[in-house]
């Protein structure tokens, strides 16, 4: 599966199987998105390429860790490095192709947007669960 920016020149590559997505609905993610919510999946670090564009990102992270990767050229939010762990974020409006995806987990429904009143399928926290938690939903393993 692969997926790239709006201007195409940032391009990565994501091997093995079809990710599960989850959609994050903190105030951080609607800023980020500019919606009700953040759509993405986690990918490991072993199944994540980046084919082109690498040196056309920018970052923006606050003083709490929250990381914001970016295109300068287009500003398409892109993927990046997951803090310390072996994993990838991948907003999933970057990803191209016929795959059918699901949104498995809804994080963070506790802080929907008033406005937001969209009903939601999948496992739903009302925050964050532990990491361990979160991967396994996003394998199903729920």
């Amino acid at each position: 599966m692969r997926g790239k920016c709006l201007c195409e020149t940032v391009e990565f590559e994501i091997l093995g199987a079809t990710p599960k997505l989850y959609q994050c609905h903190c105030s951080l993610c609607r800023k980020q998105g500019g919606s009700t919510s953040n759509t993405a999946t986690i990918v490991p670090l072993k199944n994540f390429r980046w084919l082109s564009g690498q040196e056309r990102i920018s970052s923006f992270v606050k003083p709490t860790g929250f990381r914001s990767d970016f295109c300068s050229t287009c500003g398409s939010t892109v993927p990046n490095p997951l803090r310390t762990t072996p994993y990838y974020w991948v907003p999933s409006g970057m990803l191209d192709g016929s795959e059918k995806l699901e949104i498995a987990v809804h994080l963070y429904v506790g802080s929907k947007a008033s406005w937001d009143t969209a009903e939601l399928s999948g496992t739903q926290y009302e925050t964050m669960p532990d990491w361990r938690t979160f991967i396994g939903a996003l394998k199903g393993d729920v």
